[in-house]
């Protein structure tokens, strides 16, 4: 096969799959991987394909942007994300039962609406969500401590995750801002990714609250695979046809 049309094979490949790694590449088509990474340099100068670590995606899919601090993201799709946390209620552990709170702002509207009397051990890492629940007559607050990031207001680092580690939880609420078939749920920044997995794997039962903004993206660092997500609750905006996709893949999808 010429160079010309395995670079053209390549980006059929690609433009059908959304992401196809170096090494997958290198075996089907029987080349070394550094011909496979010269071959996606050149598809990518010609704008069929955006290379990532380990491979590359369909163009546009993933996003690399600012990331937003608390105020710009309490004001993005805010209708959304309290009709979230609302419908996040019929997903609460039972009276006695245990909670993980992920930093986020979907996920303090979520926490705004837990019932006074409902009796519940939370644990969080983010100091919005610790100071709001503080003042819940009965829950038992668990704030886990480390390096607070000052953009989001949670602790991320080593000790952190170690800390998390420690409890299990009947409940997982978890904050994304991607979801997407290939990579999953990610988030822009390496050490909230390590601390939103480590919630992830504390949990019997995850549920993701996000908006359909958030759909069939993903950003810089994943964190958790969709046969993690037992939940997604958004909004009506989501693509019917990526939200038959993540039913197929076993996720109970919750229209707020």
């Amino acid at each position: 096969m010429y160079a010309e049309e395995r670079q053209q094979a390549i980006a059929e490949l690609v433009r059908s799959k959304g992401r196809a790694s170096v090494s997958a590449l290198a075996e089907r088509f029987e080349v070394t991987s550094e011909t496979v990474r010269r071959d996606l340099a050149s598809l990518e100068r010609a704008g069929h394909l955006q290379r990532v670590h380990g491979g590359a995606v369909r163009p546009g899919l993933v996003q690399i942007v600012d990331e937003q601090g608390i105020g710009e993201r309490e004001a993005s799709h805010a209708d959304q994300k309290v009709a979230i946390g609302r419908a996040a209620m019929r997903f609460l552990p039972p009276d006695g039962g245990s909670l993980a709170l992920d930093a986020g702002t979907t996920t303090y509207q979520a926490a705004l609406n837990i019932p006074t009397d409902r009796r519940l051990s939370v644990v969080t890492s983010s100091l919005p969500l610790a100071t709001l629940l503080a003042e819940h007559p009965s829950a038992t607050l668990h704030l886990v401590g480390g390096r607070v990031r000052s953009l989001t207001q949670a602790a991320v680092g080593a000790d952190t995750v170690s800390r998390l580690r420690q409890f299990r939880s009947t409940v997982a609420f978890i904050g994304t801002n991607g979801v997407s078939e290939g990579l999953g749920l990610s988030t822009p920044d390496p050490d909230e990714a390590a601390v939103k997995s480590a919630l992830v794997r504390s949990a019997q039962r995850v549920i993701v609250l996000a908006d359909s903004s958030k759909m069939n993206r993903e950003d810089f660092a994943g964190f958790a695979d969709l046969d993690d997500v037992d939940v997604l609750i958004t909004d009506a905006g989501i693509d019917p046809t990526f939200s038959a996709v993540l039913s197929a893949r076993g996720i109970e999808v919750v229209s707020a």
